[in-house]
């Protein structure tokens, strides 16, 4: 327990030392799928993301208001390409009276590229993310730590761990069910399109937020792609109250580069 306080301490301190460095510049961080990556947005740069999160079925006879997130994210550091950093916020909407009072989170990550710091060295990232506004309710406060290694033509896999905030991440009987792995696989599909990119990605938890998550994206030049995933939700009856499979959903993703 003095671990996780002071791992928490510590997140919370690189976020706030984040925030001043970039004084307004918020956003959501770079992400595979659903979790996020050790990827940074690159130093001076910006990146807008616009994602939509659709159910693709009715469930007790209501598709359910759709989840937009309009998010900004900025590189901030970069420190002879060793040591990077981004941070920005997403402005949520979820079609719900109460979240949408309080629509934007922030978030800020601190990485190391492969071989950065010896050759066949790993990726490592460590941030937070979904730090909302108002307390007990958009406030999950996730921090997470990931580790990802290309592996050739088999692509590159990631791993990591991540906690947030147990009075808001909970299961549907209210039990917390605040960290999880996080895991994933991506790759460039050269042997196709080098503008094609697939990838799984998988967030453990009972919460909201654990999702097996599986999608391509399709680069329309070097600053402009869309993605498109299916989710499949771990605990459908914390996501929407329900025990109806279709409750999974379909996401598309913008993502313009500045």
């Amino acid at each position: 327990m003095i671990f996780k306080m002071k791992l928490r301490k510590s997140f919370a301190v690189i976020v706030v030392i984040m925030l001043i460095l970039i004084n307004i510049v918020k956003a959501t961080p770079s992400t595979q799928i659903w979790i996020p990556s050790t990827d940074i947005q690159k130093f001076k740069t910006l990146h807008l993301g616009i994602d939509n999160y659709l159910r693709l079925y009715n469930v007790d006879n209501s598709r359910g208001a759709a989840i937009y997130d309009f998010g900004l994210t900025g590189g901030i550091l970069n420190i002879k390409n060793k040591l990077q950093a981004e941070a920005g916020f997403d402005y949520m909407y979820m079609g719900d009276f109460y979240y949408d009072k309080s629509p934007v989170y922030f978030n800020a990550k601190l990485a190391t590229p492969e071989d950065s710091i010896c050759r066949g060295f790993p990726s490592i990232a460590i941030g937070a993310y979904n730090f909302g506004t108002k307390n007990n309710l958009t406030n999950y406060n996730i921090a997470y730590g990931l580790v990802a290694k290309t592996m050739g033509k088999l692509g590159r896999i990631s791993a990591g761990y991540y906690f947030g905030n147990e009075k808001v991440l909970l299961d549907e009987n209210g039990t917390k069910s605040n960290s999880g792995l996080l895991l994933s696989w991506d790759r460039q599909m050269t042997e196709i399109s080098d503008k094609l990119w697939m990838a799984v990605d998988y967030q453990g938890g009972k919460n909201y937020l654990g999702a097996l998550n599986i999608g391509f994206s399709w680069a329309f030049s070097d600053k402009v792609s869309v993605l498109i995933a299916y989710d499949i939700y771990n605990n459908h009856n914390a996501y929407y109250n329900t025990k109806d499979k279709n409750a999974n959903s379909f996401t598309t993703q913008l993502d313009i580069n500045f």
